[in-house]
């Protein structure tokens, strides 16, 4: 890649120049990071040992936190870096490989949730064959296309991005490497990377929507015409949890994305970059747990088995 561009480092501005925001910011991202990795990692650890969370809701719910594990860590760590030494310079092929990690996480988490989202509906609308369309094979070809897809339009984002010659500056005006951001480097032409990155965006965007807002609208039917007071609430509950990530994931970006470069305001992009590279990852375990009984109540048992077994160790 060296051969094509005369930049060899790129400079992150950053969110902020103030040095008396360094330091408490630096506490703040390290507190988000350190919840967001006790919370994901903790909720696979969980799935992982209770038995009765064995299910195809928990096996996707189990690969989404691996998924914000990663994408977290793609950005933040640099971030926390930057603030606590100063240090902004990412190197030419650092940059390409967070380009590379991110839009692949982030693209792989969209069709997870759409996988989530058939999930509910199976569940919801035909609990007779449920069993029987959920199996062990569906739910990992569903995982495992979610991965493919998401490696692939990653692959053709950073091909597409890193192709091009970067010679007006070396200054990212942004806290991580972002598409958008690198685009307005380049000294060619860009119009065809922000069709590229519209376009595949756009579809990820639409399809994964599709299938949620579909699947919803089955299960609010199915649930209207329940007669239990208790399978309705439990349901409501449920849903309730996915809707919320999907609102915040599939909003920040669609205003980051899916907008012409023109309006872009590089400020308010990194305010919504912070939602879904940061505080998305970090609230989907708490939405997740705080809203599940099942959850809860796995917790509570590991804990007591945890308290037993130092008990009786002394």
């Amino acid at each position: 890649m060296e051969n094509i561009s005369e930049v060899t480092e790129f400079i992150l501005v950053g969110l902020t120049d103030a040095l008396e925001l360094q330091i408490p910011l630096f506490l703040i991202f390290t507190l988000i990071y350190f919840i967001t990795l006790a919370g994901n990692l903790g909720m696979i650890v969980l799935i992982l040992l209770d038995s009765h969370l064995h299910t195809p809701m928990y096996f996707f719910l189990s690969d989404l936190s691996l998924v914000d594990c990663v994408y977290a860590s793609t950005v933040t760590p640099k971030v926390m870096v930057g603030f606590l030494t100063g240090d902004k310079i990412i190197f030419y092929k650092a940059c390409g490989a967070q380009v590379f990690f991110f839009a692949a996480f982030a693209t792989t988490e969209s069709f997870l949730l759409a996988s989530m989202a058939f999930d509910r509906h199976a569940a919801v609308c035909i609990p007779l064959h449920y069993t029987t369309i959920m199996t062990s094979t569906v739910c990992a070809l569903l995982v495992t296309g979610s991965y493919v897809c998401g490696l692939l339009q990653s692959s053709i984002h950073v091909a597409f991005t890193f192709h091009l010659p970067f010679c007006h500056s070396n200054v990212v005006n942004h806290f991580f490497c972002d598409i958008p951001p690198l685009l307005a480097l380049s000294c060619s032409d860009t119009y065809t990377n922000e069709i590229v990155l519209f376009t595949l965006t756009a579809c990820t965007i639409v399809f994964s929507l599709l299938v949620i807002l579909t699947s919803y609208l089955l299960i609010f039917i199915a649930i209207l015409r329940m007669h239990s007071a208790e399978g309705r609430k439990k349901a409501f509950s449920t849903c309730a949890s996915h809707l919320t990530t999907v609102s915040i994931l599939h909003g920040t970006i669609i205003f980051m994305y899916l907008q012409p470069s023109s309006s872009h305001s590089m400020d308010t992009d990194k305010m919504a970059s912070v939602f879904y590279t940061m505080i998305t990852p970090m609230l989907n375990p708490l939405v997740y747990s705080l809203r599940n009984k099942d959850v809860k109540n796995a917790f509570k048992k590991i804990v007591e088995e945890a308290k037993l077994s130092v008990g009786l160790n002394f």
